[in-house]
């Protein structure tokens, strides 16, 4: 298995332009509030709302197993989760999304963070704080933004990247950002695994911070 060498974590990257990803056309497609919400040079914001997680037998094994690598996944099975995402630029050029679950007082409540960056390649990627990581594909499907994995890595020492088989993984991700009327977004994600299917679905209404 060949390890690819990654800028390191010092370097900047390009600034995210999901705009130019998706192309002019596609990007118009969307409507004005998620539009502005990925707009390149959006400023920190913070969303809140509440989440429904689903996890399969496997899909929990596999959150227990992420926690070697910062905890990327949620185990939970629960409804109406109260939420709280935190946006915000890491300084070198990519966007730091951080899920607060549950309420920070609470057992159980749980930080999911990961960080959207160009790659070497110009491709999008998405990095959790351990090392386990993705190469997505961003397009727009019927209004919504849609993002899906093509790969798996670990990024080892800020640097290398080594990448994971298909089967050893969750699964394909697909992560939709849909608008739900004034103010309001729904956030779905759902790991698809080659095999055994479904192992993780997560879905939640959120609010932005002037619709609080």
């Amino acid at each position: 298995m060949n390890t690819v060498l990654h800028p390191a974590a010092a370097d900047r990257a390009p600034e995210l332009n999901f705009a130019e990803m998706v192309g002019a056309a596609q990007w118009q497609q969307l409507s004005l509030p998620i539009r502005r919400r990925f707009a390149a040079g959006h400023g920190d914001v913070s969303y809140r709302g509440s989440m429904a997680l689903r996890a399969s037998p496997l899909g929990r094994c596999f959150a227990l197993l992420a926690r070697l690598l910062g905890s990327p996944l949620a185990a939970g099975r629960q409804h109406e989760v109260p939420t709280t995402v935190n946006v915000r630029h890491d300084g070198r050029g990519g966007v730091v999304w951080e899920r607060l679950l549950g309420r920070p007082d609470a057992a159980g409540a749980q930080c999911v963070r990961s960080t959207k960056r160009m790659g070497p390649d110009s491709t999008l990627e998405e990095c959790t704080d351990g090392g386990l990581s993705m190469s997505l594909a961003v397009r727009v499907e019927d209004g919504a933004l849609v993002f899906y994995s093509r790969c798996y890595f670990v990024l080892l020492l800020g640097r290398w990247r080594l990448p994971v088989p298909a089967l050893l993984t969750p699964g394909t991700c697909r992560v939709e950002h849909r608008d739900e009327g004034p103010g309001r977004f729904r956030f779905t994600l759902d790991m698809v695994h080659p095999l055994w299917g479904h192992t993780f679905h997560q879905t939640g209404v959120f609010a932005d911070p002037e619709a609080c």
